[in-house]
Formats: C-alpha cells, structure tokens, sequence
C-alpha cells in the first residue's frame, strides 16, 4: 500500500512540477489534491496537494522561462512606474487608490491576474486583493 501512495506522489510530483508552472502554489495544491486523489485516495489526496503546492511555488504564476519573456513585455510597454515605499515582497498589499493595474496577455498562462510597474520592476498582482504575488527581476 505505501508503495503505490509513494509512487503516486511522485507521479504527481513530476505533474505537476511540469504542467503547474503558470499556476503557483494555490492552483499547484487544487489540481494536486485532486490527481493525488484520484490515484491513491485520501492520503495520495494529502500527499498531491502537497507536492502540488510545492511545485507550483518553484515555477510561480508565470514558469521560469516565461519571466524574462514577460518581464521584456512589460516592460516595453513602457507603463508608468510607481514608486512604492514598502520592500517589494510576494504577499505585500498594494493600495487601494494610485495604481494602475494591466492585463497579462494570455500566452503567459496568468489568466485572471495584472501586473504592474513597481519601482521599475513588473509585479503580478490578484486584482480581487491586490496582493503582489509575484516580483519579476
């Protein structure tokens, strides 16, 4: 029985390493919980959202060869840059009132989020909470 739990996990580990890279963690842990699951029942449920999560969090919203791609976009697309005081950490919350948010074009994979020019740096923001998810460098 651990055999075939430990097996599924590592099969959905290197699922979702692979298939999470424009998900992040919050999607990486669904879709794990989910094939985890679906494989081994409850615990492979546990264990998939897991390794779900973590795989999610490597590559972020946007995958590691995706970053430079967009972070070139934004930036030619020459937006205003924001001066924010605060360090520029994922989790930070941007405020309310003088940002403007920008849509992320669908070939990056961040469908549903903005970003933002902070300081000179894109940030992926969650719209609905203005939560800066990820910094680009």
């Amino acid at each position: 029985m651990s055999v075939k739990i430990l097996t599924s996990a590592a099969a959905v580990y290197l699922a979702f390493t692979f298939g999470a890279g424009a998900q992040g963690v919050v999607n990486g842990v669904e879709d794990g919980a989910r094939e985890g699951n679906r494989a081994a029942g409850p615990v492979g449920g546990v264990v998939g959202g897991v390794l779900g999560g973590i795989g999610g969090g490597i590559s972020g919203l946007l995958g590691l060869d995706q970053r430079p791609r967009f972070r070139e976009y934004a930036v030619g697309q020459r937006h205003v840059s924001y001066s924010y005081d605060a360090p520029l950490v994922v989790g930070g919350v941007l405020p309310e009132n003088g940002v403007v948010y920008y849509e992320v074009p669908p070939e990056y994979g961040a469908r549903g989020y903005r970003y933002t020019i902070l300081n000179g740096r894109p940030v992926l923001v969650d719209p609905r909470t203005r939560q800066i998810l990820e910094v680009i460098d």
